[in-house]
């Protein structure tokens, strides 16, 4: 029964908000905070405003900008998010976060007020007391938040991180000279290196500007949009409306950078529809689950580690932008290749020219792309991702107006600005903690001597070496936002690579890609247990089946580190890079069949076994052991082609 002046929009939103709750740390956020209700719009507000100042006016020195951005992100951190989940819908705030969030707001403001005696006296004469009270306090409070905004696995490397700080001389091999307790806060905590290094100097400038625009986007009900042009594009052809989610959750990528996210968001839209066309729930929910978060890896906002990632290989975000392109649309073009598989599998036809979006209207919001224009189109032009930034916010923000329901008031403009803030937070609080992680890795030396352990341990061969450094970013990835994920893999892991003469971007990009796929590998796999939610199917099974589906996930960054050409590094030219897109697009069909179980037709496990091992020739580069793997290939086809015939003969018999 629907309660009375309750829509069944206003149930669905209900329904998404708390699917989100359950399988996304980042919306266990308070919601009936009574009066405190004004303070968190109010700082907030001011936060978003505050970027946006600085982006147009230019940043101030790194250590004032980040505190500034940390400090009120921490305060509303604990505003908003109670010490458990559970408590949520509590009303109010208790008092002891009302002192914690007052004291974040202090220890960042402390170094704002002291910043000139902290950067120049206290390294020649030493820190205070009460400069290693504040430290502490911060350290602590940041740990407590990131928590609550972002979950456990993170603090515990950030604590083991600095207990190694501390104890590192009693720790053999890996060890170093230690530090006391005082010396290792202040450092942490006053430096541009550790809390305030690269992570959250990126954080306040270029990521939350990114992020905001996100907002604003949702705000223009872009996503509606790109579900409607996905359904249009595709939902004619067969299992179009598998198609067509992994098409929309690709467009929606370009402007979201979480994968739970992407998979609610398009989720409680897609998967009843993939239900209804005759999906099963287990493979619908991984179709979802799959797309969205390949949605990390589609530029311009790649997860906002892209902005991380230019800082640490020095290449420019724009350039980054570019090089990703390739492997991303090689990558929803295997999830693609998956779906019409098992689409031909289950005889799954495509939706009729009457269920199909209508292309006037469609016409009539295609203004809903000019941010993504102005975005792309600066960042190509050179300009950069500030810039690029800010000319798209407020394009965005003058679309909102163009029609009735995304017309917003003055308060609807306050809270826009407060929720801009918001979905921040946990990016905030991940990057300051993983700067904790980045940091004791670089000052202690602890990344060289983990890659040379992991060349040790594969014994100097470098596919090995590239298979148990994949292992750890995908255990890390379990744990950890892929901002953070990618921050300690590329200081920890990467340089194990590095080692072997790789391009740096390919390596930056192994680790990224890995980090990222943990989000649909069992059995933490989290985007698969939101889809499953959405789909009513068992989670373990919908992530084992995204693993197929995202199958291309797990080769496409052996490929490219192996042949940069598909970064477009080295000797790239129209020909060389259309043999190694066509011959990874023909692998990545030959590995999808064989998973799914049927090419022209059903395929036998000898079949499979062939698929598989052509597969891997194809996508190998090395053009001899290519032309093998496409022989065997054209062979399979082959007999698939008339095993086919031979079955469509025998029913047309019986029909007769």
């Amino acid at each position: 029964m629907e309660v009375r002046g309750v829509t069944k929009k206003d149930n669905k939103e209900v329904d998404k908000q708390e699917m989100m709750k359950k399988y996304d740390k980042e919306s266990t956020f308070r919601t009936n905070l009574g009066t405190w209700g004004w303070v968190t719009l109010i700082l907030g507000s001011a936060l978003t405003i505050f970027q946006l100042y600085t982006a147009y006016r230019g940043a101030y020195v790194s250590l004032i900008q980040g505190a500034i951005h940390l400090g009120a992100a921490l305060c509303l951190v604990y505003l908003l998010y109670p010490i458990k989940s559970s408590l949520t819908s509590k009303r109010g705030i208790p008092w002891y976060d009302l002192i914690f969030a007052a004291i974040a707001l202090y220890a960042n403001f402390y170094i704002i007020q002291n910043y000139d005696r902290l950067i120049n006296e206290a390294i020649i004469f030493g820190f205070t007391y009460m400069d290693q009270f504040v430290a502490t306090a911060g350290i602590l409070l940041l740990l407590e938040a990131t928590r609550r905004v972002v979950g456990l696995p993170i603090v515990i490397i950030a604590i083991l991180a600095l207990l190694y700080g501390m104890f590192g001389n009693f720790i053999p091999i890996i060890g170093h000279a230690g530090n006391d307790w005082p010396t290792l806060a202040t450092k942490m905590f006053f430096s541009s290196s550790a809390i305030f290094g690269i992570p959250i100097q990126i954080s306040s400038t270029y990521i939350f500007l990114f992020l905001f625009f996100g907002v604003i986007l949702v705000k223009t009900n872009i996503g509606q949009f790109f579900n409607d042009l996905a359904l249009r594009l595709t939902g004619k052809y067969t299992g179009g409306t598998a198609k067509a989610a992994v098409a929309a959750s690709g467009l929606q990528g370009m402007v979201s950078g979480s994968s739970v996210a992407n998979t609610v968001g398009s989720g409680s839209f897609t998967i009843p529809m993939m239900k209804n066309a005759g999906f099963k729930p287990h493979f619908a929910a991984a179709s979802e689950a799959s797309a969205s978060t390949g949605g990390q890896l589609m530029p311009p906002i790649m997860g906002a580690a892209a902005f991380i990632m230019a800082s640490y290989t020095g290449i420019p975000y724009n350039e980054i932008i570019v090089i990703a392109i390739v492997p991303a649309l090689l990558y929803f073009s295997g999830v693609f290749l998956g779906t019409h598989f098992e689409a031909r599998k289950q005889n799954i036809r495509g939706l009729s020219k009457e269920e199909l979006p209508k292309t006037n209207k469609l016409v009539k919001r295609l203004d809903l792309f000019l941010p993504l224009v102005i975005i792309i189109g600066f960042l190509l032009a050179g300009r950069t991702p500030t810039y690029a930034a800010l000319f798209a916010i407020v394009t965005a923000f003058v679309i909102s107006f163009f029609r009735k329901e995304t017309r917003m008031s003055l308060k609807g403009i306050i809270k826009l600005l407060e929720e801009g803030a918001r979905v921040a937070l946990p990016v905030i609080a991940a990057c300051a903690t993983a700067g904790i992680i980045a940091g004791t890795v670089t000052t202690t030396g602890l990344g060289p001597k983990i890659a040379g352990g992991i060349i040790d341990l594969a014994q100097g061969q470098f596919f090995l070496v590239m298979f148990f450094t994949m292992i750890a970013c995908i255990i890390l990835g379990m744990g950890l936002p892929t901002t953070a994920n990618y921050v300690v893999t590329a200081t920890m892991a990467a340089p194990a690579l590095l080692a072997f003469d790789v391009p740096v971007i390919a390596v930056h990009m192994f680790v990224f890609y890995f980090g990222i796929v943990a989000d649909i590998t069992p059995p933490v796999c989290l985007a698969a247990y939101a889809g499953a939610g959405i789909a009513g199917a068992n989670p373990m099974k919908a992530g084992v089946t995204a693993v197929k589906l995202a199958i291309a996930a797990f080769i496409i960054p052996y490929v490219f580190v192996t042949n940069p050409i598909l970064l477009l590094q080295g000797d790239v030219n129209a020909f060389n890079l259309s043999i190694s897109v066509v011959t990874a697009l023909l692998g990545m069909a030959a590995i999808s069949s064989a998973l799914i179980g049927y090419f022209a037709t059903n395929v036998s496990w000898v079949e499979r076994i062939a698929l598989v091992a052509c597969g891997l020739m194809l996508v190998y580069p090395n053009l001899v052991i290519s032309l093998i793997g496409l022989g065997v290939f054209g062979a399979v086809s082959f007999f698939q082609y008339i095993k086919n015939k031979k079955e469509d003969a025998s029913k047309q018999q019986a029909v007769v």
